[in-house]
């Protein structure tokens, strides 16, 4: 690619320089944007390197894909599409299971992204599995960046060897996997030797780490990060979750009456649904024309929620959905979104109820307090403490005025998290590494 040395008169305000090449003499016109300014205003000159914005190949490797349903999953799904619309070539390599069954289809393009399952040969309870094969197939393909997600799992490892091995970047979003839930004596074995080990080996063969939340920061620093290596971006979310719905039918076609309480999210031990239903409980003691919803793909705890349920009709669970429109729908139509995990990273859930404008009742654990300011956000409850979400759930029910002011504060905010944003943050992590190899590549020579 060529890369030319070029000095011109800086116009403050103007969106072109007027540049003479220093050799040969050639006098161009081009877009700030394509810049990368090298060194600072010089004698009434300002001396820049023009290097032209070329489309990339990335690979993502991530546990997940389609049609699979979770945090990282959505993550790298979102990421590939906005990339896919500006011209890039996509890749993602991912394992054969989607948390329900085997995926006999091994490739396919999904929406432009080219995906490579990858059959794996051991599964740990649902969220881990081994497939060996994809690091022969990283080694085969020729990419500028290679991005995996999920640190402490065997794919993080292989693919930053491979990225070490070819000399291509690596860039590594770790997605909060920090927990002290209860574990077989194998799976803490199994954690000790990947946290300790292996994926500190691999951190050090990563050239930048993305921390979806700033209260990862000390644990990737514990297993070996380094300052210059982490990067703050969170997780986003689609802009139609702004769209304001017309003629909401969501509570008529459901038979729900009244101010709507929602838990949206998977049906896991890590969120506790079954908890959002005891404090529903406790709730409509005091509120009894409240209804609630639950609903989400199930991850083993649907069983139990039916059950905590039992015969109260005011409490509804529904039938997952990957609708995005009717997810829209379901959220606007709601007054109160509740989140009682036991452990998250920043999940999704948050930022699109907060762009559907509704206040939050959540535990503030891990990610959660970072983007939660009460009173302003909504309200910080122990996730354990069912009397104290039941307060702050009814004092919301109370208070309209209250609600509504959450709810354009939240929705304010939510613009700073869109997915254009979170992809433009990303793509300059890729931009800087390429560029900052080849300045290496050209030392060496």
């Amino acid at each position: 690619m060529p890369h030319h040395t070029l000095k011109g008169v800086v116009c403050k305000g103007a969106r072109a320089l007027d540049v003479q090449d220093t050799t040969p003499h050639l006098s161009v016109e081009f877009s700030v944007k394509y810049l990368d300014i090298i060194k600072a205003y010089k004698d009434g000159f300002l001396e820049i390197s023009m290097v032209n914005e070329r489309k990339l190949k990335i690979a993502y490797v991530c546990p997940f894909y389609t049609p699979a349903i979770g945090g990282v999953k959505q993550v790298v799904e979102e990421l590939s599409k906005q990339y896919v619309k500006q011209g890039h070539e996509i890749h993602v390599f991912t394992s054969d299971w989607d948390k329900e069954k085997r995926i006999e289809k091994k490739e396919e393009i999904i929406d432009g992204v080219h995906v490579h399952r990858c059959r794996h040969i051991v599964r740990a309870a649902n969220f881990m599995t081994f497939w060996p094969e994809v690091f022969p197939k990283l080694l085969k393909g020729d990419f500028d960046i290679i991005h995996s997600h999920l640190f402490a799992h065997p794919h993080f490892v292989m693919a930053a060897l491979v990225a070490k091995i070819k000399g291509v970047p690596h860039v590594h979003t770790t997605h909060c996997p920090w927990s002290d839930a209860s574990r077989s004596f194998l799976g803490k074995v199994g954690l000790i030797v990947s946290y300790n080990f292996v994926s500190r080996v691999a951190l050090k063969m990563t050239n930048k780490i993305i921390a979806i939340t700033p209260w990862e920061i000390k644990f990737i620093k514990r297993f070996g990060g380094k300052d210059e290596q982490i990067q703050v971006i969170p997780n986003g979310m689609p802009n139609i979750f702004f769209d304001k719905v017309k003629s909401n039918d969501f509570k008529k076609k459901n038979g729900i009456n009244g101010d709507l309480v929602l838990f949206f999210g998977r049906l896991s031990e890590t969120k506790r649904p079954d908890n959002f239903v005891k404090i529903a409980k406790l709730v409509l003691k005091e509120r009894p024309n409240t209804r609630f919803v639950v609903r989400g793909p199930d991850e083993g705890m649907k069983k139990e929620v039916i059950k905590e349920i039992g015969n109260e009709k005011r409490i509804k669970i529904m039938s997952e959905t990957r609708d995005k429109r009717e997810i829209v729908k379901m959220y606007q139509a709601a007054d109160i979104y509740v989140l009682p995990s036991y452990r998250e990273g920043l999940p999704l859930t948050l930022f699109e109820a907060m762009a559907c404008g509704l206040p939050i009742v959540a535990s503030p654990v891990n990610g959660v307090p970072y983007e939660i300011k009460e009173p302003d956000n909504g309200f910080l409850v122990k996730w354990d403490d069912f009397s104290g979400f039941k307060e702050k759930i009814i004092k919301l029910i109370d208070n309209r005025k209250l609600r509504n002011k959450i709810g354009k504060n939240n929705m304010e905010k939510a613009k700073n998290y869109t997915w254009e944003e979170i992809a433009e943050r990303t793509m300059k992590i890729y931009r800087d590494l390429i560029k900052s190899k080849k300045r290496k590549n050209r030392r060496r020579a």
